[in-house]
């Protein structure tokens, strides 16, 4: 049979029957139109693509901070020095201070003063603390040169016999511990963003085989007649493109408001200590522009993705209706 299109067809019975042309009546589309089933597509894909992209935008905060944690690694290491009778407390920060500085490759040392301690130990003993009652370590900053650090061993030697009570912390150990937290937590969230795609994908599958059920006898009418795949893939495709993009431009908008009403929450709260703790380990909880481009991204992917779907659903059910009856029959 010559494959001829499905229009030219339709006009051409149309014409033998006597029924007024196709330019005259409306026709019914190959796809169901907008209906209670379609609705509830785009509220799914809505839901999938903001769970997707409040995981993208973890991710990417996750690997934003864990990338801060490396960069102190290589930048900072703290002297601590515990009360001890008979210390004077302001003396031996000054000293511990001083020898530190004297090695190559530190930059500068900081002393935290009581103010910023206080500060520190606000969150769990509360506020008015005054830190000559209680035996309360105090910190000393140490900035060293990234590509020159200086020997913390030796550094440690010759603070240790002159400050008994002091301790150089380099934070390499629980800093590389964080850090390897913060690459599994990554490794998580792309397993998961794999699994909502995937979830994305076999609802669309789903979908589109219920919309080709509802009209099953006019698409095999059609492609018997001599409709090609293509041209009823092409009807489809175009369907569930514009139902994919409704609901991942829907969930995407949702996910960016979330990510930007947590980036205003910690900016106002930013002078406070659990601020302090929260950016310390998390970061400000902005995403930055190249979180927002990604949402966006995962916007057009999931719009494409539910397109191409629904194409290769189409044809594979046309295919399969050829394998089953070869002849047309």
């Amino acid at each position: 049979m010559t494959d001829l299109p499905a229009e030219h067809l339709q006009d051409q019975g149309i014409e033998e029957t006597g029924i007024k042309p196709r330019a005259q009546r409306k026709m019914a589309p190959i796809v169901p139109a907008q209906n209670i089933a379609g609705r509830a597509l785009v509220l799914v894909i809505a839901i999938m693509t903001f769970l997707s992209c409040l995981t993208f935008g973890a991710v990417t905060l996750v690997r934003d901070t864990a990338s801060v944690w490396e960069n102190q690694i290589s930048r900072e290491a703290t002297i601590q020095i515990k009360p001890v009778e008979g210390l004077d407390m302001e003396a031996a920060l000054a000293q511990a201070s001083g020898i530190a500085g004297e090695f190559p490759g530190v930059k500068a040392t900081r002393i935290i003063d009581r103010d910023a301690t206080a500060r520190l130990l606000e969150p769990w003993l509360g506020s008015g603390l005054n830190i000559d009652e209680l035996p309360v370590p105090r910190l000393i900053i140490v900035t060293i040169d990234e590509n020159n650090p200086p020997d913390f061993a030796a550094m440690r030697a010759a603070i240790t016999p002159k400050l008994p009570s002091a301790s150089l912390d380099d934070h390499r150990t629980w800093v590389d511990r964080l850090v390897a937290m913060a690459r599994t937590t990554v490794t998580i969230g792309i397993a998961v963003l794999a699994l909502m795609l995937s979830a994305t994908v076999l609802t669309v599958v789903f979908a589109t085989r219920g919309a080709m059920a509802g009209n099953g006898h006019i698409i095999e009418v059609l492609h018997f007649v001599g409709a090609e795949a293509r041209f009823i893939a092409r009807e489809f495709r175009h369907h569930f493109l514009v139902t994919g993009m409704k609901g991942a431009a829907a969930g995407g908008a949702a996910a960016i408001l979330v990510f930007i009403v947590f980036s205003w929450w910690s900016s106002r709260n930013m002078a406070t200590p659990q601020a302090d703790q929260a950016t310390a380990l998390f970061g400000n909880f902005a995403i930055g522009s190249a979180g927002y481009f990604g949402v966006a991204l995962m916007v057009l992917i999931i719009g494409a993705l539910t397109a191409a779907t629904s194409h290769v659903t189409v044809v594979a059910y046309l295919s399969d209706i050829d394998v089953r009856q070869p002849d047309g029959g």
